[in-house]
């Protein structure tokens, strides 16, 4: 991944599922791969924490603390990811169905609590329509930066649950001015224990690394783009 031009590795040691018959992640034997997986690339991880009173477990571990959609309004859990002792970033993904305000003000009780290295990120909304995961709410990232100073990130693959529209979606975040992309990838997409049908490959991330890439020059960027895998 690293070769392909990922600069953050992403990995679920705990994994909250709709159903409690999927994969559920390693729990701390998964901190403890990821760890090593840091050790052996010198990438940064990044890594979901569900509960307050992992936070500071997770935090030896990880260099950046996840906190997911289903838990963007788990205000105990924001305190402690404001308040713990390591002040990691926090990566904040959109609720199922949140506004931009509710959005914005989760990310407030992060940084009230004494941290402000917040992260934001568009994963979908919730909609209707089955044939796409979720509906990517592009239009929400230069919203943002018109009213915070957050960076924004987006991902694609969340959003779109399929791998065939995530090269097309990634440009078009970059295009509205995301800072970063998180990409959902496998070496063999078809055999993941979860989230198969959202996953490229490496060979793709190296692709939509390089557009995005040629896209930010034409637009003028900085070349301060990030990419997670």
């Amino acid at each position: 991944m690293r070769a392909a031009g990922a600069q953050i590795l992403r990995g679920g040691a705990f994994k909250p599922r709709t159903s409690p018959y999927q994969f559920q992640g390693l729990g701390l034997e998964g901190l403890r791969l990821l760890a090593e997986a840091r050790e052996m690339t010198g990438m940064p991880v990044i890594t979901e924490v569900m509960e307050p009173e992992l936070v500071e477990t997770v935090a030896e571990y990880a260099d950046i603390l996840q906190i997911g959609s289903r838990n963007m309004q788990n205000f105990p859990l924001l305190l402690a990811a404001g308040r713990h002792s390591q002040g990691r970033p926090v990566m904040l993904k959109r609720g199922l169905a949140a506004t931009i305000d509710e959005w914005l003000l989760a990310a407030e009780y992060v940084v009230a609590a004494g941290n402000p290295n917040v992260i934001l990120c568009e994963r979908g909304i919730r909609s209707f329509d089955p044939q796409t995961r979720n509906v990517l709410d592009l239009c929400c990232v230069p919203l943002l930066h018109e009213l915070t100073h957050l960076p924004v990130i987006v991902d694609p693959s969340h959003a779109t649950g399929r791998r065939e529209l995530v090269p097309t979606m990634s440009r078009a975040a970059i295009a509205a001015g995301a800072e970063g992309l998180i990409l959902e990838v496998h070496p063999n997409p078809n055999s993941a224990l979860c989230d198969g049908r959202q996953s490229i490959t490496g060979e793709e991330l190296q692709g939509i690394v390089r557009e995005a890439r040629l896209l930010e020059q034409l637009l003028g960027g900085k070349g301060s783009i990030s990419y997670v895998a």
